[in-house]
């Protein structure tokens, strides 16, 4: 899933990407200097990145000097989504996974969080489901967790190094573990000890995996195999 870099990456592209992604990420405009405290990085270079993507629409700056997403921006999801397919084979597939009355959702693996493409608990309409829910970090994820189980160990430890594990007080080895298990069983299971005490089941999909589903609620540990097999045969259908 995390392809090695060649000899040469090209820094300017790896930059400018990392400055979209915080632009895409941020619940409200930004200013430079800010954005540049959350990447580590200088804030001239920021600026210049962020001026560049202005220009393309990619970006678009607001009356107070600060920058928000642009069109170009929404016309790059809106394409990607329609290129991948995913979404479009995905809804009817995630709309059946319902009937068991638990929360459904699908997303990808980015760096350290998880990407929630759909998120629909009980209750709501399934179109309601798409977007709702932005970056989260990956080990509080039962998503998260079956997608970093897909990487190996010397990954998993290069990806966290010098970074605090939410969720995992123990730090790198007891994630390890974690992900060993999970790999070992096909599926993640994970106790989410919040105000709601509930549970996620998730499996990876894909040839090669790119994306999980899976469901969330009160789950006992009986109904587990259950809800596993509905959702493989759910990412068999969607392909």
């Amino acid at each position: 899933m995390r392809a090695k870099p060649n000899a040469q990456p090209n820094q300017s592209l790896i930059d400018g990407i990392a400055t979209l992604q915080a632009l895409a990420s941020s619940p409200e405009p930004v200013g430079c200097r800010e954005l540049a405290r959350q990447l580590g990085a200088n804030p001239t270079r920021v600026n210049r990145l962020l001026k560049t993507l202005a220009y393309l629409g990619i970006a678009r700056q607001t009356a107070d000097r600060k920058y928000t997403p642009g069109p170009g921006m929404h016309v790059l999801a809106a394409q990607s989504l329609f290129a991948s397919g995913l979404i479009r084979r995905a809804m009817p597939v995630l709309e059946s996974l319902r009937r068991f009355g638990h929360t459904v959702a699908m997303g990808v693996l980015w760096n350290d969080s998880v990407s929630y493409l759909f998120h629909a608990p009980p209750g709501i309409e399934a179109a309601r489901g798409l977007g709702r829910i932005g970056l989260l970090p990956a080990t509080t994820s039962g998503i998260g967790i079956v997608l970093l189980s897909q990487l190996s160990d010397e990954d998993v430890r290069e990806l966290y190094r010098d970074k605090p594990i939410p969720m995992f007080p123990e730090g790198i080895e007891q994630l390890l573990r974690a992900l060993a298990q999970t790999r070992a069983q096909g599926y993640a299971r994970v106790h989410v000890a919040d105000e709601r005490d509930h549970h996620v089941v998730a499996i990876a999909m894909g040839d090669p995996v790119h994306a999980g589903i899976a469901m969330s609620g009160w789950i006992p540990e009986s109904a587990t195999a259950e809800l596993v097999k509905a959702l493989r045969e759910a990412a068999t259908e969607i392909g």
